[in-house]
């Protein structure tokens, strides 16, 4: 049976600042961890969520304003 991972736009945000708060600058790296880690073990679900987990932290932790400055 395919199982397909789900998580809303609402819970990756969510789990991106967590993973900020507890690996502060470390955060993008131990995302990337996991996603690699999910992969190597065959799932590919669970890597899916956790490269956009990696892409919202990246975003939360950009230091140059990702649209025009007001």
């Amino acid at each position: 049976m395919f199982r397909r991972a789900v998580m809303d736009d609402r819970d990756i945000w969510t789990a991106a600042n967590l993973c900020i708060i507890q690996h502060g600058d470390l955060a993008v790296i131990r995302a990337a961890e996991r996603a690699d880690a999910l992969l190597d073990a065959g799932d590919l679900d669970g890597q899916s969520v956790w490269l956009r987990i990696l892409d919202a932290i990246k975003t939360l932790q950009a230091t140059t304003p990702a649209g025009p400055v007001h």
